[in-house]
């Protein structure tokens, strides 16, 4: 089967910080460096590297044809990544601590088009799955498009924005956030996670692990002990690992379990989509 990931692309700009700046406040980087990001993109090279066959849809610039070029080379199917004016960027500060502050501009993220939506999506088969994120324009409409197609559909709520999230409940199997994201969503619908009648649901919990919402009932996996050096793009790794599981046949238990063993990995690890571990990673780490 085929992940269909419509999901953002960015140039991810890193400075190490001694701490997350202050309103104000100027600081001094130890360090910088630039790499491959978006929570998309993040995703699709995390589905990717845990052996599915993931088609991002997406939009860069020309500033960003080495973007594409990367994804290509992680595995991912990049044909229906179109050009736009610019490509989106991050500017991330992380912390000693590995706590992380960013700043986002869209780009080419912000200018995916309904035609390109529907002509990728034209590709695809029933039991595929569809995902999607909180950074692309398209979102509810593509949505809605994979599921009058028979496809398995998802979203990771993130960034969280309310008015989003609702366009596409009515559509969604399977549904992703964070605590914070969740708190969010119960204020804002009235509804908590066990009530919005999702077929699946997981809230990430950071060094507690993960929750997951079966048919409202719960049950809770636990975080894998690690020195954590930075925790950009380990809730996108997870995601893209635990729906690489499902995509394989796993059950949810064992998707989980393989989605916290890439998550702990990537904490350790400075950077975002160049630096998600594949299963040879998870292999040597966790075999013994």
């Amino acid at each position: 089967m085929t992940i269909y990931n419509l999901g953002s692309i960015n140039a991810d700009y890193f400075y190490d910080v001694p701490h997350i700046p202050r309103p104000g406040e100027t600081l001094a980087a130890a360090s910088f460096s630039v790499g491959l990001g978006g929570k998309g993109a993040n995703m699709s090279v995390a589905a990717a590297r845990a052996a599915a066959r993931v088609v991002h849809i997406g939009c860069v610039g020309k500033d960003g044809a080495w973007t594409v070029e990367r994804l290509t080379e992680y595995g991912v199917d990049t044909r229906h990544i179109a050009q736009g004016q610019h490509t989106g960027h991050a500017i991330i500060t992380v912390d000693a601590h590995g706590e992380n502050s960013i700043v986002i501009y869209p780009g080419g993220n912000a200018e995916i088009t309904s035609a390109h939506i529907g002509a990728a999506l034209s590709q695809a088969n029933t039991g595929d799955i569809f995902l999607t994120q909180n950074e692309t324009s398209g979102q509810a409409e593509a949505m809605k498009i994979a599921r009058d197609l028979g496809l398995r559909t998802a979203y990771a709520a993130a960034p969280f924005h309310a008015d989003a999230v609702r366009a596409v409940l009515p559509f969604l199997d399977f549904l992703i956030l964070n605590e914070i994201e969740a708190a969010q969503l119960a204020s804002e619908v009235g509804q908590t996670p066990d009530s919005l009648g999702i077929l699946d649901m997981i809230v990430t919990l950071g060094s507690k692990g993960c929750r997951w919402y079966h048919h409202g009932n719960a049950r809770d996996f636990p975080a894998l002990s690690v020195d954590v050096v930075d925790t950009t793009g380990a809730g996108d790794t997870f995601t893209g690992y635990v729906l690489a599981g499902l995509d394989r046949g796993m059950p949810m238990e064992q998707a989980i379990s393989l989605a916290t063993k890439a998550a702990a990995i990537m904490v350790t690890r400075h950077g975002t989509a160049d630096v998600i571990p594949d299963l040879k990673d998870i292999q040597d780490r966790f075999s013994a």
